[in-house]
């Protein structure tokens, strides 16, 4: 489609061209004009095709998904745990207030005002302070972790809407070529040339291909609401989902399985943990020192002078916390090291699930680069036996049931390559989030 428009002596052309279903050029007859021009309609390209790539909506499933987010929350919240644990204890100040006065020689004693603040053991703040740190970076792990889960998942959702615009796609052709089959076997049986069976048999079947498509675009929401909660978006918001996927080179290597894996990493750091936790509570078993400062108010004697008469008095003090009951101690030391073999534990099982977890995917995603091979093989010898058969029912009218059988079998192996090229991606998907793969 063309038009032209003229503005103020400048003429443009404005034409329509398929660039995935659409592109508009826009032609400015004036040399002045191109640069502009041009530079519009590359703005405009770039912004149609933002967040039309999986990577796209997984970096606004990773900025939108309330769950993800609720994780990183955790991870700021422990953060602010490590300056609760660096402090001290806040300062103890009492007064007290003599209702029947000391009497003393200077005169009688009416309130006392102290503060006191207590230190624990040496080391202990620093140690305190190194458990929460760990923690908090076991909680950024976590963090990672479901990031990378939520790639997977979005991916898990992105792949399934690839297959089902294919079987639309295909399910629709179908019905395209058995009508143009029923049209056939139609003036066929009424010019004699046929029978009333061929074109009852295709009237069947096209039934059939009309109600299995009705059924595929109903389909199609779900998945897409699926997919649009991932995002946090609103549930009829338009997926744009590609129309081709290819096979590509995995380069994956095993070896990374292991290395820089967050929930291992995650694991190794509350290990680590757990070994400062068995020594903060080594050192909490230890007593504590304080210091403080009594003030007195003292009142004059009224009834003889005395030197220093109604001084008031400045007492300093030590205080030492004597951890007499030790069951506690014992008990939080017996705990970090139960822990800390747990988290051996869990490592070690995680370790198993990966490598199994890896092996499977990887198992599936080769089955279906060889089912993708022998369905394009499939696809070919099945459209070349078609082809036969529908030049011998041209010349004879015989076979046409064998026609219909074979467009259905040819059918068939389309909606197969689709649905093993989903599931190859989905495998794809999966080893990279078990080796933690960078994004």
């Amino acid at each position: 489609m063309e038009s032209s428009l003229v503005i103020r002596g400048w003429k443009l052309e404005v034409r329509e061209i398929e660039t995935r279903g659409w592109k508009v050029e826009v032609r400015l007859l004036d040399d002045r004009g191109w640069k502009l021009v041009l530079t519009s309609i590359f703005y405009l390209l770039v912004s149609f095709a933002k967040a039309q790539t999986l990577e796209d909506y997984q970096s606004q499933a990773a900025e939108q998904n309330p769950g993800l987010q609720a994780k990183y929350k955790a991870f700021e919240a422990a953060l602010e745990r490590i300056p609760q644990a660096n402090s001290l204890q806040d300062p103890t100040f009492s007064f007290g207030y003599f209702i029947s006065p000391v009497e003393t020689r200077v005169g009688p004693q009416r309130a006392r005002f102290s503060l006191t603040q207590m230190f624990p053991w040496f080391g202990t703040l620093k140690a305190s302070g190194d458990v929460a740190t760990l923690n908090a970076e076991a909680q950024y792990q976590v963090f990672l972790d479901a990031r990378n889960k939520l790639y997977y998942q979005v991916a898990a959702a992105y792949y399934p809407l690839y297959e089902l615009d294919k079987w639309i796609v295909l399910e629709s052709e179908n019905a395209e070529i058995l009508e143009s089959y029923k049209t056939i076997a139609t003036t066929r049986f009424e010019n004699d040339q046929g029978t009333l069976v061929d074109v009852l048999r295709v009237d069947i079947m096209l039934k059939d291909a009309l109600t299995n498509l009705e059924i595929l675009r109903k389909k199609k929401q779900p998945l897409v609401t699926s997919f649009n909660k991932l995002l946090n978006r609103e549930e009829y918001a338009d997926v744009v989902v590609t129309d081709s996927l290819m096979v590509t080179d995995l380069a994956i290597n095993r070896d990374s399985l292991l290395a820089n894996n967050p929930v291992l990493d995650e694991l190794e750091i509350r290990l680590e943990a757990s070994k400062k936790q068995e020594v903060l509570s080594e050192k909490q078993g230890l007593p504590k020192l304080g210091v403080g400062l009594d003030y007195v108010i003292v009142s004059e004697r009224s009834d003889m002078s005395v030197p220093d008469n109604g001084q008031n008095a400045l007492m300093p003090m030590v205080t030492v916390g004597i951890p007499i009951f030790r069951g506690k101690y014992k008990s939080a030391r017996k705990e970090a090291q139960l822990m800390q073999d747990s988290y051996s534990l869990q490592k070690e099982d995680r370790i198993n699930q990966l490598i199994s977890g890896y092996e499977m995917a990887d198992f599936d995603r080769v089955k279906q680069m060889e089912l993708l091979q022998l369905y394009d093989e499939q696809i070919a010898e099945t459209q070349q036996v078609l082809n036969l058969l529908l030049s011998a029912y041209g010349n004879s009218g015989t076979a046409f049931e064998e026609v219909l059988r074979t467009q259905q079998q040819l059918l068939k192996y389309k909606k197969m390559k689709a649905t093993a090229m989903m599931d190859y991606h989905v495998a794809v998907a999966k080893l990279n989030y078990l080796t933690a793969k960078k994004y």
